[in-house]
């Protein structure tokens, strides 16, 4: 299964001009919000930071096909640009990497990178990879019992696919044709380990095996990855079962702000791939379509950095939780 590159204008995929620019401001805010995430690191503010730069495109184009509060999202750490499509801002975002007590994921009882929405249906992750797949399948399954539409997004980076759960997951998937969709972002590493290391074949053929369709589509490129999720959101919504996606892309950073990557890939590599930015491509294709200009660009991009400074600032002074407030929201209380 070869990675494909978008054949379709977004004319032929629905998508207006409204449209194009909802999804390039979701994956601006979300390397704006990253951005300003490491610098927070490097200033002793935020203790961990694990970044999803280079992933925007397949994590917007994917998101943007589903309807917030409704259907549900089992994210992995990375996932800020769905989270954020979805409804979460760059406030709620800097408040879970700061810890504090307005923090809506966990009051700042969570690392980073542990999403967390009622009202959004985004369900946390534990630390363990993969283990947030069973639990979508569940979810899924639910949806299908009560005779209802909904969908389930279940994400992962390529190295989940070697535990145990990921594979159950599909199983179970594909026994009770669930409206599930599992997203696999391949972005080359996990951590430290290079894919031919990790994965053995295809991932994306490894859905035949549970009885269903598996795609791989080029993950920098976010019409394309929009095009696929698509698809596999009205088959899931028709009752047709899921439906793996395998998005080729790249993790530009290090794998988190603990991490020397200078020690397992060389620098070229990362310039190489830095070519193909999901953003600075999209920003490409609307130019080539009249749907933005320069002036439009630097607006936008100006909206935005305002919006994260004012974030960041809100999320800086704001208050810890106090230490009586441990204990609270951890067991049930009578």
């Amino acid at each position: 299964m070869a990675v494909e590159e978008t054949r379709t204008c977004h004319e032929s995929l629905g998508l207006d001009e409204e449209d194009l620019l909802k999804i390039y401001r979701n994956m601006l805010l979300a390397r704006r919000v990253d951005e300003r995430s490491w610098i927070l690191n490097r200033q002793g503010k935020a203790a961990f930071v694990i970044s999803c730069q280079g992933q925007e495109g397949c994590q917007v184009g994917a998101a943007y096909n589903l309807r917030p509060g409704y259907d549900y999202v089992y994210p992995y750490y990375r996932d800020h640009g769905i989270v954020m499509t979805l409804g979460m801002t760059a406030r709620d975002e800097l408040l879970a990497l700061l810890g504090k007590k307005e923090d809506p994921n966990s009051g700042g009882r969570q690392m980073p990178g542990h999403f967390s929405s009622r009202e959004l249906n985004i369900v946390t992750a534990s630390a363990p990879i993969g283990v947030q797949y069973p639990q979508a399948a569940g979810s899924a399954l639910a949806f299908k019992m009560r005779g209802e539409d909904g969908v389930v997004l279940a994400c992962g980076g390529e190295a989940s696919t070697s535990e145990g759960d990921w594979h159950e997951a599909m199983n179970m998937a594909g026994i009770h044709d669930l409206p599930l969709i599992f997203l696999i972002q391949n972005n080359v590493y996990a951590i430290s380990v290079p894919e031919p290391l990790q994965v053995a074949g295809s991932i994306a053929k490894r859905a035949e095996g549970y009885g269903f369709p598996g795609h791989q589509v080029d993950g920098n490129d976010v019409l394309a990855v929009y095009e696929v999720a698509r698809e596999a959101v009205d088959r899931a919504r028709r009752g047709e079962g899921p439906t793996l996606i395998e998005a080729k892309t790249y993790r530009m950073t290090a794998h988190s702000s603990d991490d020397d990557d200078r020690r397992y890939r060389e620098r070229e590599e990362i310039e190489g791939w830095r070519q193909k930015d999901p953003i600075v491509r999209f920003e490409r294709y609307l130019m080539e379509n009249g749907v933005m200009s320069e002036e439009r660009k630097e607006e936008i991009g100006q909206q935005i950095k305002d919006e994260v400074a004012k974030a960041s600032e809100y999320a800086e002074n704001a208050p810890f939780a106090d230490p009586e407030e441990a204990m609270e929201r951890v067991y049930a209380e009578a």
